[in-house]
């Protein structure tokens, strides 16, 4: 296609190219077809592609750009790329832009599956796409029971951003926890950038204004892809709020590699970097980075009591000043109706009162760790968890080791050293120890509150996306003295940068 084509064109080639997308509609799309726009040109109107066209994995429908640059396409209120009830379709290099209509009711990019159940629409690959100025920047989902959503989808290089709702979203129908089912699997999401998704102040109802939301999954893998700035107008009265990178009602999914900044929340709850949220299961969050997020920088939650929540971990991950708005978080923070078995280890928590409003600094602080009643099965081991004063745990409860147990852990202050345990608080490792059981293996202690050494500590840092700053800044964690070790679950291979971990694990995410 090109704006100097014409409709009456065969648009077999850029000589013969047709001119309009309302023409490319009435055409019907055959395994192995392209769709190719005129790199640098801008189309109005939209593109949708309906069950019985598209194609295969081996040959499948292509829409793309030709020649040089992206083309542009501009929808009239509605959405970009519409693909119903059919997949073995490829988009790539296409830049979709909404208008104001389409910032409320359109999508960029959306698959949409409303067949009944049956074999899964295989085969979505979405590469060097940008989707701007709608609802959703790229949305896959279905609503209806009983139906089967897409496997083998690759969404790569990718930036969604200035949406309302949300950046990119997987959904499906109510989940089931007597039945689980997942609309979706085999997803593999890598190099996204979703940013300045904003959420919608109107919309009070639901949360809104996430960068990368996924529900009803399975098998997924989220890598090397970036949530900042997002959240910003979520409303102040929604009982949920947006994440930067989340997953929900969902199994078997990994969120590595990831960055998640500067997200905020419009009302009370919500508002981190990365989150567990209700009814995932068998999931790791791994080698992430959340820093100056409103919420937890690493959030793991249960609202409802199906007992579905459960089997995850959570480790080598950094989070840095997070909860900067909402101290009734923390830097982690887990809780939930009946959820189990839970890991968090190697990771690195830093918490500090620098980016803090003056009216929180003088009051409640946010704590590096932060656990709540509704778990059972949580080991909470081998992470560096530090603050400049601020409290290092915040317990509802005085939990005993059979449910929950702290073992390996660095607990350090620059300031007063402060630990909450229910309704106890302690200034000290030895008594809080010695009253909890907690930090004991066959009866010698375990954990340290030895200084980390990490820059983070003392050196103003304005960005520190590529985590240099939670690096230890001496020799001094390496000869941190930890007593008896006893790391009962898989530790992996590597620390956060991608080194070779050594037989015997250290405190924190770097080794």
């Amino acid at each position: 296609m090109s704006p100097d084509g014409d409709d009456g064109n065969d648009g077999m080639s850029p000589g013969k190219a047709w001119r309009t997308l309302d023409h490319a509609n009435t055409a019907d799309f055959r395994p192995g077809d392209r769709l190719r726009l005129k790199g640098g040109e801008r189309f109005r109107g939209a593109i949708t592609l309906e069950e019985g066209e598209a194609g295969s994995a081996a040959r499948p429908v292509v829409i793309e750009s030709y020649g040089t640059g992206r083309a542009t396409i501009a929808p009239r209120g509605t959405s970009g790329i519409t693909v119903r009830d059919t997949a073995g379709v490829e988009i790539r290099n296409i830049a979709l832009v909404g208008d104001r209509k389409a910032l409320r009711e359109g999508v960029g990019i959306a698959f949409r599956a409303t067949r009944p159940e049956g074999r899964a629409l295989a085969h979505v690959r979405i590469a060097n796409v940008e989707a701007r100025g709608f609802q959703n920047g790229i949305s896959v989902g279905t609503e209806d029971e009983g139906v089967t959503g897409y496997s083998d989808v690759r969404i790569s290089d990718v930036a969604v951003h200035h949406n309302l709702e949300a950046g990119l979203v997987f959904y499906g129908p109510e989940f089931e926890a007597d039945s689980p089912a997942y609309a979706h699997s085999g997803l593999r999401i890598e190099r996204v950038t979703a940013y300045s998704n904003t959420g919608d102040p109107g919309s009070d109802g639901r949360n809104t204004g996430s960068g990368i939301a996924l529900g009803s999954v399975r098998d997924a893998k989220v890598m090397r892809s970036v949530a900042h700035d997002n959240g910003a107008r979520s409303a102040a009265d929604a009982e949920e709020g947006p994440e930067g990178i989340w997953v929900y009602d969902s199994t078997r999914v990994v969120l590595e590699n990831n960055r998640s900044y500067r997200n905020r929340t419009g009302s009370r709850v919500d508002g981190g970097g990365f989150g567990l949220d209700n009814n995932v299961s068998h999931s790791v969050v791994q080698y992430n980075l959340a820093y100056g997020n409103d919420g937890p920088g690493f959030l793991v939650y249960s609202g409802k009591a199906t007992g579905a929540h459960r089997d995850n971990v959570v480790r080598f991950n950094m989070s840095w000043d997070d909860a900067r708005k909402l101290p009734e978080y923390g830097g982690i923070v887990a809780y939930g109706s009946r959820m189990n078995n839970l890991d968090i280890y190697n990771n690195t928590v830093v918490m500090r009162t620098a980016h803090l409003a003056p009216s929180q600094a003088a009051g409640d602080r946010s704590p590096a760790l932060r656990l709540r009643d509704g778990m059972r099965g949580v080991s909470v081991h081998d992470n560096i968890l530090a603050t400049d004063g601020g409290p290092l745990i915040e317990a509802e409860s005085s939990y005993l080791p059979d449910t929950h147990q702290l073992r390996g852990n660095v607990y350090h202050s620059t300031g007063p050293w402060s630990l909450g345990w229910g309704s106890r608080r302690f200034t000290g490792l030895a008594d809080w120890r010695s009253a909890s059981g907690q930090e004991l293996l066959d009866g010698e202690p375990t954990g340290t509150g030895d200084d980390p050494c990490l820059r983070a500590l003392t050196v103003p840092l304005t960005d520190p996306a590529g985590a240099e700053n939670l690096v230890p800044a001496c020799e001094g964690q390496a000869s941190v003295s930890m007593g008896p070790q006893a790391t009962r679950v898989d530790a992996g291979l590597v620390d956060f940068f991608g080194n070779r971990l050594p037989d015997v694990l250290r405190p924190g995410a770097v080794q």
